[in-house]
């Protein structure tokens, strides 16, 4: 992964971390960055060797938001050449987020303004500094929110709250994010990675990979539909196959034997063909 400027890729003990890498202009998000993100998800989803991904921001801000410097943030809006519709940057991210098959924890010190708010929305996990600040900032600027944020905001922190937020602008900071249920938890600017690694390295040792890519699905996809039978109905047709399936045999002898499960199933290979999210942007049938 050499040819990223507007961020780093690494892969070490199972855990690819992705950081944002413009501290001179304290991560500004730009379409360079847009572009590199959402190609450092899909390594990531491609690759069996890691289980779970860091995202992170080099220096003492996680994102600024948009950089509107030197033209760094021309949005360059035309049709995709594949003939999709045009995706602006932030939902570049945030969707790729979304449908990641691995789980995401965001490591987030000082400013997370704008896209800096909006691109972690989807992941598993936010650990934040005690420092740090959030923004959704675009009621102040002129702009609508961006990354589906009005989707993934109130889902969060509740419809009140998001309402508050985004009307007002305002900012937010680290105690009031965490009672909202914005970040799951704070830490010291400077333990902020360490408690990230230990999250990831504690999934990485005691989850299947591929329960792991189907429970963050199931939860964003099943959770959003008007019925809990339609629910139910995935939830029957995967258990169906538990008493064949090697990762939940390995779990059960595991648990029997008193050791750490080693679990054989990977997610290139081993997630069910039928599921309906298995494209991503896929649409929910009718039931």
């Amino acid at each position: 992964m050499t040819d990223f400027h507007a961020i780093e890729y690494a892969v070490a003990d199972r855990i690819a971390t992705i950081t944002l890498n413009r501290p001179d202009r304290r991560n500004g998000y730009t379409v360079a960055m847009a572009h590199e993100l959402a190609a450092a998800f899909t390594a990531a989803d491609l690759d069996d060797e890691v289980r779970c991904v860091v995202l992170t921001g080099a220096g003492k801000d996680f994102c600024v938001g948009a950089d509107f410097t030197d033209n760094g943030f021309d949005l360059g809006i035309a049709p995709e050449a594949d003939g999709s519709p045009w995706i602006e940057p932030a939902g570049r991210c945030a969707l790729r987020i979304f449908d990641s098959r691995k789980p995401v924890i965001a490591a987030i010190r000082g400013a997370a303004v704008g896209a800096g708010s909006t691109i972690v929305l989807p992941a598993d996990y936010r650990i934040a500094s005690t420092d740090a600040r959030f923004g959704f900032l675009f009621s102040r600027r002129g702009f609508v929110p961006e990354g589906a944020s009005t989707w993934f905001l109130p889902r969060l922190v509740g419809t009140g709250a998001a309402l508050d937020w985004m009307l007002s602008g305002r900012m937010i900071d680290a105690p009031e994010a965490l009672a909202k249920g914005l970040v799951h938890s704070l830490a010291e600017p400077e333990e902020v990675l360490d408690r990230a690694y230990e999250l990831a390295a504690e999934l990485v040792a005691t989850t299947a990979p591929v329960s792991a890519a189907l429970i963050r699905q199931m939860v964003y996809r099943l959770s959003a539909l008007p019925s809990p039978y339609d629910a139910q109905r995935v939830d029957s047709r995967l258990i169906a196959n538990l008493p064949t399936d090697p990762d939940a045999i390995e779990g059960v002898m595991a648990f029997l034997q008193r050791r750490a499960p080693r679990f054989p199933g990977t997610v290139s290979k081993d997630l069910p063909d039928w599921l309906p999210w298995r494209e991503p942007g896929s649409a929910w049938p009718s039931a």
